[in-house]
This record gives structure tokens, sequence and C-alpha cells, in this order.
């Protein structure tokens, strides 16, 4: 029996699903939109990754399944519903599915409802049609709007709507638009991720200059946001993400605390008995791998507990838990970025928009 299995820490599993019929101008993550053809086939590439881990000892049951993209609302929902079946979960196991609201339908929302999915996260990004132009982020009219309803419709235990703020077009009415719509559309909606437009390499993007987010907008963006948030009685968990209670998501936590994860499927990363790893990003090579009966790593990492605490104490600084006084060199310049309650440090308004400034005084 493998040690891990022997833990009473939480376990996640993340499938990454990299189908997309569109590649957004600020994404870096690994998307194809060519390869749909292989969509099947790649859902049992996944389901066979799955039984190989088991075989090595790397799998237990999941307190929390995470399948993320990508859209992974463009498989067939019955596909992507024996995967998920596929995974040994405990009985109040957290099951998130990300999609696009162009494409979920009453089929997808049906079959992955079956197999005990109880979590949606969508991507909105905006509702204002120049600034999604300006993030190269494709909407049909109402598409926002009817993926909502089917939300609802199927009861899933909870959902997410994710917005990118920042973008060079956007204004402060532009986002308070996207909110209120947002709003208007789901006024019960649990929980809200609001990600600071960031210009990573390689992308479309990275090209353009003029669409480059000025940081002291994002800030203002950010600190309207936070207010907003409050009057639809959420509040910040984490620095990008704000919920009403019980409705923060487990998965995620999962990661900020430092459990284990098992990461499936073409470029999924995973955290297993102090070894990070990655899968090949080249989704023909995983498909070979996989098919010869091999993992599909590319790179391992150990991490040594003193690099593992104090990534930890980042991650956790960047939440509302905050971290222990005795792990952060406290300084006068820091008298407005953090507060100390019950011997914890946790971030202020300010403090979240200086966090890295903050994890440079952090010590184990």
């Amino acid at each position: 029996m493998s040690p891990l299995a022997e833990t009473g820490q939480q376990f996640g599993v993340y499938i990454h699903i990299p189908f997309c019929t569109k590649r957004c101008d600020y994404c870096a993550f690994t998307t194809f939109t060519e390869y749909f053809h292989l969509r099947t086939d790649y859902i049992k590439a996944c389901s066979a990754e799955i039984d190989l881990a088991a075989k090595a000892g790397m799998l237990r049951p999941a307190t929390s399944v995470y399948v993320g993209g990508g859209t992974p609302s463009l498989t067939e929902g019955r596909d992507l519903a024996l995967l998920i079946s596929s995974i040994p979960k405990t009985t109040d196991a957290e099951i998130t599915v990300e999609v696009n609201p162009e494409s979920l339908t009453p089929d997808f929302c049906a079959a992955i409802q079956d197999t005990g999915v109880n979590r949606i996260s969508m991507g909105v990004q905006s509702l204002v049609p120049r600034v999604l132009e300006d993030l190269g982020r494709p909407h049909y009219p109402g598409s926002v709007e009817k993926a909502l309803e089917l939300i609802s419709q199927y009861n899933f235990s909870s959902h997410s709507v994710d917005i990118i703020y920042g973008a060079a077009s956007e204004t402060t009415e532009d986002l308070a638009e996207t909110l209120d719509k947002v709003f208007a559309m789901d006024p019960g909606l649990p929980h809200l991720s609001a990600y600071a437009l960031t210009v990573e390499q390689g992308t479309p993007l990275a090209r353009d200059t003029r669409r480059y987010p000025d940081e002291d907008r994002q800030a203002t963006f950010y600190g309207f946001i936070d207010e907003y948030l409050k009057t639809k009685g959420m509040t910040w968990y984490e620095i990008s993400n704000w919920a009403k209670p019980s409705h923060a998501c487990r998965h995620n936590e999962l990661y900020w605390l430092g459990d284990p994860y098992l990461g499936i499927g073409c470029a999924a990363h995973g955290y297993i008995e102090g070894t990070r790893y990655k899968n090949t990003s080249s989704i023909n090579r995983y498909l070979k791998m996989i098919g010869e009966g091999r993992l599909s790593r590319t790179q391992d990492d150990v991490i040594t507990p003193k690099e593992r605490e104090l990534e930890l104490l980042y991650l956790k600084l960047r939440t509302a838990s905050g971290v222990p006084e005795k792990n952060l060199d406290f300084a006068e310049d820091l008298a407005d970025l953090v507060r100390l309650e019950s011997g914890k440090y946790t971030l202020t308004l300010k403090g979240r928009l200086l966090a890295n400034e903050v994890a440079h005084r952090l010590s184990v």
C-alpha cells in the first residue's frame, strides 16, 4: 500500500480537457482548436491514465475532482460522465466541471449531473462586447443568460462565475455593467472569481502593447469588485475568489493547504508524496504514451520540506486564513498591508494588491 493511502489528508484529482473553439488572446494554457476529432480518444486515454495511476499506488478516494481546460463542455457529456465515474471518490466529494456559456447544453448538464457533478464553474470574463473583443474572447448573444438558466434548471449544489478585469478598453462603468448583469441574471450567485488580466509570454496579447493592462486601474477595479461583492453577501477567501458561506471551492482550498492531488491529461500538473510532476504538453505524445501503458510525465521535481513549507506560507498568505505571526518578519512598512488577529497575519485590501511584496518577508 502506498504511504499516501494511509494519510488523513484531502486528496484531489484534476483532469485537463484541452479543447477550445477559439484561443483567447490572453490565454497561455495548453489548449488546442485543431484536434476536435481526438476528443473521444482523449477521454479514453484519461481513463486509462487513471487506471495506470491506481496501479502505481498514486490514487485513493478523491475528496474533490476538478475538470478544467480548455473547455470541458465541448466534450460529449456521456463520455465525460464515464470518465468521472471511473474515479474513486468519497461520499461527500466536491466535483466541479468548467464550462463556457456558448457550449453548455441540456444533454451535457443531464449527463454530468447523473454522475455526481455538483459544482459548475463558468467562464464569462465580461458582458461588455467591446471588452470581450479586446480580450479576444468569443461569446454569442444571450449565451450567458441561457447557460445560467440551465445551471439553475439542473439544480447543481453550487456554481461560480469567472470574470477577468483590466482590459485596456475597460472602464469602471463597464465592470459595473458586467457585475450588474451577472447578478440580474443570477441573483443568488454563490461564488465569483475575478482575475486581473495578465500578459503571458507568447500570447497575442503579449505582442500588442496597446492592449496591456494598467496596474493602477486594475487596483481600482479590484477595490470596486470587493466592495460590490460585499453588498451581495460574498466575502473574499483568496485574493481572486469570493463566496457566500459554505460555497468556497474545496478543490482550490486543497491546493492552498498543500494537500496531494493527481493531475490527469495532457499538460496536467500533480503533486504526490513530495514530488510535483507535469505531463507532456503534446496531445499526440500523450495519447501514444498512455496507449503504450506508460504514464506521460515529462518533468518531476522533488520538493524539499523547507521549500514546501515556504511555498505553503505564500499560498496561505493569499487566503483569508493568513499565516502564523512567527512566519512573517513584520516591519512598519507592512502596517497598512497586514493585520494581526488571533496570532495570524492576514492581508488588508491594500495588502492583497501588494501580496508579492509582503511575501518577501515570509520565513520558516
